[in-house]
């Protein structure tokens, strides 16, 4: 009896421990925690029940269970390249980047079945319209008008998806290869015609400096010569009033000497016999020059007298 009082306690025992245990494994897995920047969608026997956000919570076991669990970050999707054609008939590949966010995980989880396809299919026919009313000089030109109206199309359409397009980016545009060769040819033309440009604007301004240079200095050789031809004049001046000053100076001193003369003569008051040897004197000093002819008064008397007279003229003088 005790034996059997004993295996019932501890088979009940045992059934206890296996019911919490059940029962703590049933807590541990149907405990969620959901971590920022994410919310759980969860179903409630197979429809929506609810949206988790940020936090701990508990679902019932075997009742409600986790139909998807959404990333609320800004994604990012870079579609594979898309041949587009122009309004002037052009083909040519776009590849576009989409940064998306997912704002309603409701819509999200049953809006569409692949979102993401969705939005890569939609992005392609939006794209397909918008460059098919474009030519290819507004295509290679217009990243922006496109961009703005690719946004705007897939941002109305994915409303119902639980999306929010944030902006849309034309990573490449990929014109044929006769158009790229073409281009590099008109790109490489318009830097050679800005090289000439800029090397004849060089050459002008070299030319104009060129010309102001020889202009200065013609002015200053110009100067130079007028200043040259002044100092000239001036010395030309003081020399002819130098040699005016040193003639009058040489007229007043013979003047002076002859002057002298008269007076030492008067102040001597010579006899005639004087003034008749030095009258004889003059015509000797006369006689020695080179006249081929000497005319002698014939009385040496009469020319005392002269002497004499021009004696009595100086003392009038005085």
């Amino acid at each position: 009896m005790y034996e059997q009082g004993f295996l019932a306690n501890f088979g009940g025992v045992i059934s206890i421990l296996i019911i919490v245990i059940l029962v703590l494994w049933l807590l541990a897995t149907n405990i969620r925690i959901v971590p920022q920047a994410n919310a759980y969608v969860i179903e409630r026997l197979g429809a929506y029940h609810a949206t988790w956000s940020v936090g701990l919570h508990i679902k019932l076991p075997l009742i409600d269970s986790v139909a998807r669990k959404v990333s609320l970050k800004e994604h990012v999707i870079d579609f594979l390249p898309q041949p587009v054609i122009t309004k002037d008939n052009v083909t040519m590949e776009i590849d576009t980047v989409v940064y998306f966010q997912i704002t309603e995980p409701k819509l999200y989880a049953y809006g569409v079945e692949n979102p993401m396809a969705a939005v890569e299919n939609l992005t392609a026919t939006t794209l397909r319209n918008i460059i098919g009313e474009l030519d290819l000089d507004a295509t290679l030109t217009g990243r922006d008008y496109i961009n703005s109206n690719i946004r705007a199309v897939l941002d109305e359409a994915t409303d119902a998806w639980g999306i929010k397009i944030n902006r849309v980016e034309v990573k490449n545009i990929t014109p044929p290869r006769e158009i790229q060769e073409a281009m590099e040819k008109q790109m490489k033309a318009e830097r050679e015609k800005r090289e000439a440009i800029l090397r004849a604007e060089g050459e002008k301004k070299s030319s104009v400096l060129v010309a102001e240079g020889n202009k200065e200095v013609a002015i200053l050789a110009a100067e130079a010569e007028k200043q040259a031809a002044i100092l000239n004049a001036e010395a030309d001046k003081q020399a002819a009033i130098k040699k005016a000053e040193g003639q009058a100076e040489a007229i007043r001193m013979i003047q002076q000497a002859t002057a002298d003369g008269i007076a030492m003569i008067k102040d001597v008051n010579p006899s005639k016999e004087v003034l008749a040897l030095q009258s004889f004197d003059a015509l000797t000093k006369v006689a020695d020059g080179k006249a081929t002819k000497l005319i002698i008064p014939s009385d040496m008397q009469s020319l005392a007298g002269v002497v004499s007279s021009i004696v009595e003229i100086g003392k009038a003088d005085k």
